[in-house]
């Protein structure tokens, strides 16, 4: 989300390096996020003498390009030149993982609504999220085929070395029992804005897909919830203005905490994320960031918080429980923000902007 001056100074080099040194093992990117290959690819290929190729692993996603449903191509030829052009950004011969990036926005829809909570899907309402037993090999139309014929693809790469490890992103547990069906269980699943202060419906989900759909290795994503739990959270923000009011007003409660909202709400989700055994992904995008996340990790992952932090994370939580929108989901976004800007001047010459 950061503009093209960031992008091309050299705080990516900077933050990438800092956090390597703190311990961070894994990238996670997109072709779909801008110029975001190009500026990890050229830091990672400077840092490469400090950090060679197989200390870290990199991620990243395909299928996706654009904001609207016809910049989606899952086609098997698209993907082959995604893959492809995302190896040659990333300096790399392969993909540690590699993931179909939103299949929610191509499968067919088995909601009886797109946005509010939908945690009853695992219990009375199974049936009508198409989950019930006898349900998993249910192909509900293009979509699921295409998401289907897409993952086959993504399995060619695997048998060819390309890529190691394969999934999707989001939470998508119809189409992890599907896919389970027709080629055995996915190697991973990541889900995003699912396992924080204002949303941890993800929690129950983690047994159904490692056990029922046998996914190998769950990770989830954005402990932020894309920007709301920031101070200023993005304009494009497909967040309801109640619950933006609601993430507001917790950001004023948190404001005589070191490290205000963002410091609880990342507190609260590693706990989560450590308790359930799962990774997650965090954007950061500068060095105070690096240091401020690293700083959260250790807290918790020492077992060292205090009884206050767990004060203010219960407020929080109170905040979303009295808007009404705890564990609310939102209809997929389409985002506003100037990633082909960022591109069209990052992307000229892939590594120049080193040279600044």
């Amino acid at each position: 989300y950061n503009p093209a001056e960031h992008l091309t100074s050299d705080v990516p080099i900077r933050s990438i390096r800092l956090c390597m040194r703190y311990g961070t093992r894994a990238f996670d990117t997109s072709v779909y996020y801008g110029p975001s290959e190009i500026v990890l690819g050229g830091v990672l290929e400077a840092l490469k003498y400090e950090f060679p190729r197989g200390s870290y692993k990199l991620i990243t996603k395909c299928g996706r390009y654009g904001l609207t449903p016809a910049e989606f191509d899952y086609s098997p030829s698209t993907i082959q030149r995604s893959v492809q052009r995302s190896l040659e950004r990333l300096n790399t011969t392969y993909l540690d993982i590699l993931y179909l990036h939103d299949v929610d926005m191509v499968a067919d829809e088995a909601m009886p609504k797109r946005d509010g909570d939908h945690s009853t899907a695992l219990s009375e309402d199974r049936e009508v999220y198409d989950l019930g037993l006898g349900q998993e090999s249910k192909v509900w139309g293009e979509g699921d085929r295409k998401v289907l014929e897409a993952y086959g693809e993504l399995k060619r790469m695997k048998e060819q070395g390309l890529v190691k490890n394969i999934g999707i992103t989001d939470n998508y547990f119809k189409l992890a029992l599907l896919v389970r069906q027709k080629y055995g269980p996915m190697d991973v699943l990541m889900s995003f804005c699912h396992l924080t202060a204002q949303n941890d419906t993800f929690t129950p989900f983690v047994k159904e897909l490692t056990g029922r759909a046998g996914v190998g290795q769950l990770l989830t994503a954005s402990p932020l919830c894309v920007g709301l739990l920031a101070p200023s959270p993005p304009e494009w923000s497909p967040t309801p203005a109640r619950l933006k009011s609601a993430a507001s007003e917790a950001l004023n409660i948190c404001s005589t905490w070191n490290g205000g909202l963002p410091n609880i709400a990342l507190g609260f989700a590693y706990r989560n994320a450590r308790d359930l055994g799962i990774p997650t992904a965090v954007g950061m995008g500068s060095l105070e960031q690096a240091h401020e996340t690293v700083r959260v990790w250790r807290e918790i992952a020492s077992d060292d918080s205090s009884q206050e932090r767990e004060e203010y994370e219960d407020r929080v939580l109170r905040v979303f429980d009295v808007s009404g929108y705890r564990n609310y989901s939102w209809p997929c976004p389409q985002q506003r923000y100037t990633l082909r800007d960022n591109y069209r001047k990052c992307s000229d010459s892939p590594f120049g902007w080193m040279a600044t």
